[in-house]
Order: structure tokens, then sequence, then C-alpha cells
């Protein structure tokens, strides 16, 4: 396990402080901390086009939607010919995530959808499989006979990112190739709304099984909503499903105003919180906001300035580990945010998976705390059972490092980790 931002070793491991470790405990070293993805597997296909085209094909600019198999041939063959196809890339929300956290914590990562059965070299499962990190087990993947899912990525000048799936086999997944005890060892469960868009799919059912699995074995349950759209017609449904099931809500600002028809980033994720334990909040050019949950006794005040919106000195707590409200006598609501990292990209190409790698980085950071936990019950750290390692201000901060490398490249994945010295990505930066 690689730790998570750029610290000192002796912050993780003071091996000059006795009676830390009990020396008792026997780990073996092929243990895994990994987390366990659900995912409609899909290539991205990603392409630019003017409104136009849009409206050609009744797509609805900045929503996902789903279009049959035959459109998606004959805008692909369309967009081939005029060479406005840009890139061909593994994609899936949980897919794109599971990959950045191997790469950001050298750990491993479990991917749990359906694939095509027979795999060409060349073909769109190839594609996926060459693409994703050799750290993320495909060996629990369900073999199907149908074509592999696509994702037409449609990206207007304006930068706006418009979703076509077409479905193939992303949806099959059945309740058999649900691994009980791969999910019951796993540091969190990993899941998307899309594939709770319909409870006659497969993989829905597939996927409630997997959160009753993680919720009896105290794994936390994290989930990230997919298009405002979906959560705006399904708003009551996705309510309940939180309050019930997740520990961990990731979301954009239009996400979180279609769940909680707040039209505030702050207080939407106020509200939030009266739902779940923790929360990733990103908006866009404003930054983004964690909040979290923690026993009163162990808030820790920042040493940074008070800043007030619609919540007076919100970041007073930023200092804070998250904790389960059940873990609480006294819950309080703690939050911090961070404006984009050194202004943001100068060049945007698009935002395709900011908010994955965004949440990746949280996700390194709850599964180093696990982690340190089991290796160093003694140390301090562990005073009570919190979710994080760090603080909710560093998180902060790692999360918009991670979100800026995505956003700087034309991928929703990384293919390295971040730089050593973040002096030489800032004089690079200046160069440009």
């Amino acid at each position: 396990m690689k730790f998570p931002g750029h610290r000192k070793n002796k912050h993780y491991f003071p091996v000059t402080e006795k009676d830390r470790v009990n020396i008792s405990q026997n780990f073996s070293d092929d243990e895994s901390f990994h987390i366990v993805g659900i995912d409609q597997l899909l290539v991205d296909i990603e392409c630019h086009v003017d409104d136009a085209f849009l409206a050609q094909y009744d797509l609805k600019k900045g929503q996902s939607q789903l279009i049959d198999h035959p459109l998606c041939d004959e805008m692909y063959r369309i967009l081939k010919a005029e060479k406005k196809i840009t890139g061909e890339f593994a994609g899936g929300t949980v897919g794109n995530t599971l990959h950045n956290f191997c790469i950001l914590s050298e750990e491993r990562a479990v991917l749990l959808g359906a694939i095509t059965q027979n795999i060409t070299i060349g073909d769109y499962s190839f594609k996926y499989i060459a693409s994703t990190s050799s750290k993320v087990d495909l060996n629990h993947l369900q073999p199907c006979r149908m074509p592999m899912g696509r994702a037409m990525c449609f990206i207007t000048p304006d930068g706006e990112r418009t979703f076509g799936i077409s479905k193939g086999c992303m949806n099959e997944l059945s309740a058999e190739f649900i691994p009980s005890q791969v999910i019951e060892n796993a540091s969190a469960l990993l899941i998307t709304a899309y594939i709770l868009r319909d409870e006659t799919w497969p993989i829905s059912a597939s996927t409630l099984k997997a959160c009753e699995i993680a919720k009896r074995a105290g794994v936390p349950i994290v989930l990230t909503l997919g298009t405002s759209s979906l959560i705006d017609e399904k708003r009551d449904f996705f309510m309940k499903f939180i309050q019930d099931h997740v520990n961990v809500l990731a979301m954009n600002f239009d996400e979180a105003r279609a769940l909680t028809q707040i039209d505030d980033p702050l207080l939407a994720l106020e509200h939030v919180l009266d739902w779940t334990d923790l929360a990733l909040l990103t908006v866009g050019a404003q930054g983004l906001y964690v909040g979290g949950n923690v026993e009163e006794e162990r808030a820790r005040r920042t040493e940074h300035e008070l800043h007030t919106k619609s919540i007076v000195n919100y970041n007073l707590y930023e200092f804070s580990r998250a904790m389960k409200r059940s873990d609480c006598v006294k819950p309080i609501k703690i939050y911090s945010h961070i404006n984009p990292f050194m202004g943001g990209p100068m060049v945007i190409r698009n935002t395709n998976g900011a908010g994955d790698g965004a949440l990746s980085a949280l996700l390194h950071d709850m599964t180093a705390n696990r982690y340190h936990r089991k290796r160093i019950p003694n140390s301090p750290k562990h005073n009570a059972p919190y979710l994080t390692y760090s603080s909710l201000s560093q998180i902060c901060k790692y999360s918009n490092r991670v979100s800026f490398e995505i956003l700087s490249k034309n991928s929703p994945r990384l293919f390295r980790g971040l730089p050593e010295r973040e002096e030489s990505l800032e004089e690079a930066y200046w160069a440009q």
C-alpha cells in the first residue's frame, strides 16, 4: 500500500516510538486491502461534434441517454469517416475509479461486471483490458455472448459532454457472479447510480445483493451518482437507497441539486449528510467540497483562516477525520473546500473523469486507513473508528490534485502516479 499524498514517512510509521505495534500479530505479505467495484463495462468513444449533430439525433445536451446498437454503429461510421473521433478508451465511472485507485495506491482492486466472451485482438473488449491497470483483478467478470457496451462521448465546442450509451452486455451481470468472500474482505464496495436505473436489469439485482453482503460485513458502501437526469427521474428511490445502504456519496453539483433540490453546494452537502456519513461534491471551476460527520469530542479545529458562505465558519473543524454517524454519540457535521489546483489547467480538453479521479483519491485514503489500523492498531491515529486516514482538509488537497492531473490529459484514466516534486510540475505549467 502506497500512502496518499506527499508526506514524510515518520507520520505513518514512527519507528522511534515504542509500544505502537503488537508484535504477536502476524501479517502475511499477500494480505489484500483491495476495494471492489461493480460497473457496466464500456468502451468510451470520444468525439467532437457541434450542437446541430446533437439535435439531428435528438440527444439532450449534457445528459446521458441510451441509444440502440444500430444507431451507435451509424454515428460511429459517420464520425470515423469525418475524422471526428479523437480516442477510444476503457470507460465506465467505476472502471475509471478502480483503475486510478490502483495507480495511486499500488493496491489491488476487483472489478465485477459482464464482458464479451470471445475477445479478439483489436476489438472493444481487447481495448478495455489493454488500457486497464494490471492491478485491477478481472478474474470475476461474467463472460457473455453479447457485444461489449459502448459510450459515445460527444464533446461540443463549449466543452460540454453528452453521452449516448449502447448497452451491449453491460447490464447482464447475474447474482451468481457476486463473490461474497471478496466483498466481505474488501476495504470498500463502489457502485454507481447508473446500474440501479432499471430494477429489471440483472446487474441491478446483483448490486443489491452485493450491498447486503457489504452491509452485513461492515464494509463501507460508496455510491457515485451518474447524471442529474437519472436522479431527477428516480429521486425518491435514490434518497431511500442512500439512507439504507450508502456510507460515502460522490456527486457533482448538478446531481446534488437534483437529489436535494437545494441550489447551493454547501447547503446541499449539509442536507446529504443527514442521509450518509461522508460526501464528496465537485463544483467545476469552484473546486470541490468534502463533508462528513465526527464525534464532537474528536473534532479538531482548523489552523487555516475561517470561511463563511451559506454556513458560518463552515471549515472550523476541517482538520477532523470523518466517522460513521452510527459510531458517534454526539455527531457534528464537518466541511472543507478547496479551489482548483493552481487555478486549474490552462487548457481543459474535456472534463471526462475528473470526478472519478477525485473519488479514487478518497478511496485511496480510506484504504490506507484500514491498512494502517491493521499494521499499527495501537497508533493514536486509531483512537476512534475513523472512516479516513486523513483530515477533510488533506483529502480535499489530494482529490483536487488528482482531478487536476485528469483534466490536464485527454483521458479519464491516469497512467502514472502523481509527480514526486510538485515544483517541477508547476514550472512546466507556467512554461506552457
